[in-house]
């Protein structure tokens, strides 16, 4: 039997984090497999990424603030070149 999937804040980011990868095109559809891009969403996700951010300041280990730092620029990069 697989061991379940552990729900930590790592886990709310990374799921958040492919939400907003799916809409910016990056990764595909896990029903379809297909990519396409929904701008609206996309900024939806890094937004709430941000506020997550904003909201965790100073609560965070030191490796839970380096995921987020990076996956928002990332994100936030990706973005901005649609």
């Amino acid at each position: 039997m697989n061991d379940p999937i552990k729900a930590d804040f790592s886990s709310l980011v990374l799921s958040i984090a492919s939400s907003a990868a799916m809409s910016l095109g990056l990764a595909p559809d896990q029903e379809t497999g297909k990519t396409h891009v929904d701008k609206h969403m996309a900024k939806f996700n890094i937004d709430l990424l941000m506020m997550l951010k904003e909201k965790t300041k100073n609560n965070l280990t030191a490796d839970e603030n380096q995921l987020m730092a990076s996956l928002v620029s990332d994100l936030q990069n990706h973005y901005v070149k649609l």
